[in-house]
């Protein structure tokens, strides 16, 4: 018989009751029992979702993240924050975004861990942090809370742990030590943690891998033979799990390690089950992703049961099904979906319906397909429906796309003598100040908007309501005295989903809502189509902004490699056809905010890197098409025509000479909580063009100092001249509140205004 499991549950609620019930607390407006109980609540109902499983997870539940969690399982607290008061709730929020609810601007604020991106997700993760005082001492009662919590909903449950090779891939060491070091003192605390998971009757254990499909050095593979050599003698049964990607020649490393099973991301790595099932010992489980974990359209259940019967014949009682990948990275339940349209409703399946693709798939291949032959008929339908409808394809789009050159991205002049035209147009201060976009996102901009939608506003009184928004933003900057401003996009509900609203080829969700991390969730808009640019999309709003003030407006567009990676995106052409439509869409509202008069535009590929293939060989393919189509987008303007970028949380070291040719006159970067450790790189490579190396973290409440701001410029300016220099925050403002931001606002001015006066270009070219 299959046995079916899932690797991980969205934990964020069908309403995102995760995300208010922490803000309430932070807010003080609840009690930390009460957000606990919020948390058992919500565990109850997805232990409950996913009953229909053989095993369920426990420990994938998190309040803010999987990766903290797992530091403070570990003992691995940074020192700033252990040393401070509080319990342990308030240690983890002070490491997760610098503040626990006992402190205030003056009281044990501290910086918050570090944050990047999940692999090649949309979800960040808080990196560990390593030196030469690291030792790790367990303290596993929240796990072990968690699993006596589900054992009475369900007799056979399977926790869920990070393995410890990558957790310490995924770590940083802040002194130099090696972190492979580090190896034997951690496998203490997990063989000692394994030895406590068994006195609780658990039987199998998932631990986490997902390192095995990076290219590795001998040293890591040698690290992965020592940790599950040395973990062998474990009273649990161990499910080595991988995902998001293939293991290429790391498949025999996988298959010979010692434990009980290896579960493969077959979506992807299907080329590769054969390979692992000769590999594989007979006495090992094989448990295979079947279900795609990342997007969100309907399994093929007849095509991939035509695969999967030869493999159940010969595995036979070893076969597992899953996903193949946690769920934390679709939606919960395509049945919450009232407005979606049905035709395109019925191409789709969130986290819910997939698990009930695995029961499916498991059924067929227990009973035979006749058990199951009503589902899988109306399976075979759908997908024939989305293979030929007609809203699908597009022949002007494609034909627009076809007509690409190597011109269209290319701008008319290099950046040296753009940038004297730029200057004497805009008259520009040493270390001129701006925003990445968003301001403040008040209670009263959220209801206007709902309201409207709800026609429950007419549009004359939505948009006269979105212009008193923007005129405030105007007024505040002018008083603060930014150099540049914005139109603070009070009109946008998403950076992603506002642009999707105006293209053709996009469907949206109501409570299609992912965690990006801790509090945060996005809700992505679905790419079903051929995309096309139909009506000016921000112009109305940006040119209105113009008319407040004299000082230059910046325009505020999505890129098009972000549109497509924070979008579920469709499976059925390559991603870089996709894009390159989104390029072309894009450009021409580029062009139409300039023939409006915005001499200033802001091209944000936030998410440029998380495209990137987890192997650097595979690196070239993607970043050649990706910065094309950033260029596509961006070098139709005159020179005259100032073209900003905006990328977050990410190491872009390693892709800096592909950031270089996308050309823009200024790129806009998170720094402030590495310390500036991003911009090491120019020790060695000359960057170009301007860059505004984002000195305000606004993923914490807490206020930057200008003496701290000043200090990161200062580290700047010994790598970049002080000439080609910007002051910013790391990201748009959106998530913060009025209080933060015109005080934090106000330092960074200062240390700009600071700096002029006391760092010139000679001192620094």
């Amino acid at each position: 018989m299959v046995t079916t499991h899932n690797l991980g549950f969205p934990r964020i609620g069908r309403k995102r009751e995760l995300k208010f019930a922490l803000e309430k607390y932070w807010k003080k407006e609840i009690s930390e029992q009460a957000l606990l109980e919020a948390a058992i609540t919500l565990q109850t109902q997805h232990w409950q979702d996913q009953a229909l499983l053989d095993w369920i997870p426990v420990g994938d539940f998190s309040l803010y993240d999987h990766v903290l969690d797992t530091s403070f399982m570990l003992g691995n607290v940074p020192a700033r924050v252990s040393v401070l008061t509080g319990n342990d709730m308030d240690s983890y929020f002070r490491a997760a975004r610098g503040r626990a609810v006992i402190d205030d601007a003056a009281h044990s604020c501290v910086n918050a861990s570090e944050m990047t991106k999940w692999f090649d997700t949309n979800y960040h993760y808080l990196v560990p942090e390593f030196d030469e005082n690291t030792h790790f001492s367990l303290n596993p009662e929240r796990l072990v809370r968690q699993i006596k919590q589900a054992q009475q909903i369900h007799h056979q449950v399977k926790p869920v742990i990070l393995g410890p090779v990558t957790y310490l891939w995924l770590g940083k060491s802040k002194d130099g030590t090696d972190k492979l070091d580090l190896l034997d003192d951690l496998l203490n605390a997990y063989a000692q943690l394994l030895g406590e998971l068994e006195k609780l009757d658990v039987q199998w254990v998932q631990i986490d891998e997902p390192v095995l499909i990076m290219e590795l050095n001998p040293a890591w593979k040698h690290a992965l033979r020592k940790a599950y050599y040395q973990l062998q003698a474990s009273p649990v049964h161990l499910l080595l799990t991988t995902y998001f990607g293939q293991l290429q020649e790391n498949l025999q490393l996988a298959c010979e390690l010692p434990v009980s099973g290896l579960h493969l991301e077959a979506v992807i790595a299907k080329d590769e089950i054969a390979k692992v099932i000769d590999w594989l010992p007979s006495h090992k489980i094989l448990s295979l992703g079947i279900i795609n974990g990342r997007n969100i359209w309907k399994t093929d259940l007849n095509e991939t049961l035509d695969w999967l019967e030869s493999i159940h014949l010969d595995l036979g009682d070893r076969l597992w099904l899953a996903p193949s990948c946690s769920l934390l990275h679709v939606p919960i339940d395509l049945d919450s979906e009232q407005q979606l349209d049905v035709d395109i409703q019925s191409w789709l399946a969130f986290a819910v319906q997939k698990l009930h693709e695995v029961a499916v798939l498991a059924k067929a291949l227990n009973h035979g397909r006749s058990s199951v032959a009503e589902i899988l008929d109306e399976n075979k339908a759908d997908i024939a429906s989305r293979k030929q409808s007609d809203r699908v394809h597009q022949a002007v789009a494609k034909a627009r796309a076809k007509e690409i050159n190597e011109a269209m991205g290319t701008r008319r002049s290099p950046y040296h003598q753009r940038t004297i035209l730029q200057q004497k147009k805009f008259q520009l201060p040493l270390f001129p100040t701006t925003t990445i976009g968003s301001f403040p996102q008040t209670q009263e901009i959220r209801k206007a908007r709902q309201d409207f939608r709800q026609h429950k506003r007419s549009e004359q009184e939505y948009r006269l309501a979105m212009r008193k928004e923007i005129e405030t933003c105007i007024r505040e900057q002018e008083a603060l005295g930014l150099d540049v401003l914005v139109h603070g996009e009070p009109e946008r509900n998403d950076m992603v989903e506002y642009f999707g609203e105006q293209l053709s080829g996009y469907a949206f969700t109501e409570f299609g809502w992912v965690q990006s991390y801790g509090s945060r969730c996005v809700k992505p808009p679905i790419i079903y189509g051929d995309v096309l640019h139909t009506k000016p999309m921000t112009v109305e709003w940006i040119q209105y902004a113009q008319s407040l003030t004299q000082k230059p407006m910046k325009g505020m567009l999505t890129g098009p490699v972000t549109l497509l990676n924070w979008s579920f995106v469709r499976d059925d052409q390559p991603r870089e056809d996709t894009c390159m439509q989104l390029a072309l869409a894009i450009r021409e509202e580029v062009l139409a905010l300039e023939k409006a008069g915005i001499g200033i535009i802001q091209i944000d590929e936030a998410a440029l890197r998380e495209g990137l293939p987890l192997r650097k060989s595979q690196w070239k393919t993607y970043l050649d098409w990706a910065i094309r189509a950033f260029r596509i987008t961006a070098n139709g303007v005159a020179d005259e025509t100032q073209i900003h970028t905006h990328m977050c949380y990410s190491e872009f070291n390693d892709i800096i000479e592909a950031i270089a040719q996308m050309d823009a006159d200024v790129i806009t970067i998170e720094t402030s909580r590495s310390d500036m450790e991003l911009l090491d790189v120019f020790d060695q490579f000359h960057y170009p063009n301007e860059m505004g190396p984002g000195v305000y973290d606004i993923h914490s409440p807490n206020i930057p100092s200008v003496d701290s701001m000043i200090a990161l410029m200062q580290k700047a300016a010994q790598r970049i001249p002080a000439r080609r220099l910007w002051v910013n925050p790391d990201c748009g403002l959106k998530t913060r509140n009025w209080e933060e931001v015109k005080p934090a606002l106000e330092n960074m001015i200062a240390a700009s205004r600071y700096l002029s006066r006391n760092l010139s270009a000679a001192k620094v070219s």
